[in-house]
């Protein structure tokens, strides 16, 4: 359709290399932008091209450091002050979004105050992936664009040609999202359940559902510490499982995650590059394969941008 306003994309520093893939997807230049740092450790971001009267997505996920997500609100700032028509920020990974409520005294709501913080910076849509919660799309005052990674990872799963293939959730929490994927593969579904002994640490797990002889991927939103996911591959393997996988859509990998990785009875680990890896040289990556959600997130700024309905991008 005919635009009045023309579409453009930048991106912040942390997430530059999925930028550059979702810019060639368009078949955009990537918009040119400079960041000025300063002997004291602040920062200043700005457009080194004109915005005015521009529909502008600004691509940045916000993993720590905290940085990534204040870079981001300076370049939304940014285009605001330079007369944009729009700003959109496209989120692949939206940070902070475990803490999405009380879940004891005297705490905040992280998730909610991010979202406060991109409505005071002007921002006038967000588009994400695998949010941890869906319900945080409630926490803001303009529309969200939830991306499913499904037509990601749905295919690669069908690829693999598994017999005796069934889904698991690594807890409670991530039996709806297990459960929407052995519907439309038409296996079966197992729930690990676990107790923790504290945060990133987990205590006791077993497995409801049948696990002997079965090859398992286990489907989650993100991977952490790896300590949920390498726990219940051991546990699943001990059990009788033929295989065990793993499929998750962020790779945050802190802490020990890769060592996790590594020495676990996992044959492979299935993850997007809305985070990029960030192992060093003498860490084992090898069970790490990293498939790109460029094309996702170019299709839905695609559509957006054309007032196209996203809702068919998605198998659920």
């Amino acid at each position: 359709m005919d635009h009045t306003h023309t579409i453009k994309i930048f991106s912040c520093r942390g997430s530059r290399y999925l930028a550059e893939k979702i810019a060639r997807s368009l078949n955009l230049e990537l918009g040119k932008s400079i960041v000025t740092d300063f002997s004291d450790g602040e920062f200043q971001p700005a457009f080194d091209e004109s915005v005015r009267g521009a529909t502008v997505f600004i691509i940045q996920s916000t993993f720590p450091p905290i940085d990534n997500l204040f870079e981001l609100l300076l370049m939304i700032d940014a285009a605001k002050r330079a007369s944009a028509y729009k700003v959109i920020a496209v989120m692949p990974y939206f940070g902070w979004a475990r803490q999405d409520r009380k879940d004891r005294p005297r705490v905040s709501i992280g998730a909610k105050l991010v979202a406060n913080l991109l409505h005071a910076a002007g921002c006038d849509r967000v588009m994400t992936a695998d949010l941890h919660a869906d319900q945080i799309q409630g926490f803001f005052d303009f529309p969200v664009d939830h991306v499913y990674a499904s037509s990601l990872f749905l295919p690669y799963m069908r690829s693999l040609n598994l017999e005796n293939l069934s889904i698991a959730a690594p807890d409670m929490g991530g039996a709806k999202r297990a459960n929407a994927y052995s519907r439309v593969l038409g296996c079966p579904l197992i729930v690990c359940h676990k107790s923790r002994e504290r945060a990133n640490v987990v205590g006791s797990m077993t497995a409801i559902g049948e696990v002997e002889g079965r090859n398992i991927i286990i489907v989650d939103d993100m991977i952490d510490t790896a300590g949920t996911i390498a726990k219940a591959a051991d546990m699943l393997m001990e059990k009788g499982a033929l295989s065990v996988r793993a499929l998750a859509t962020h790779p945050v990998f802190s802490g020990q995650a890769y060592e996790k990785i590594a020495n676990s009875a996992l044959t492979e680990v299935v993850v997007s590059d809305t985070i990029p890896l960030r192992a060093r040289p003498d860490q084992d990556i090898s069970k790490i394969k990293v498939l790109s959600v460029a094309d996702i997130f170019a299709d839905i700024i695609n559509k957006v941008y054309n007032y196209e309905p996203i809702s068919p991008s998605f198998i659920f």
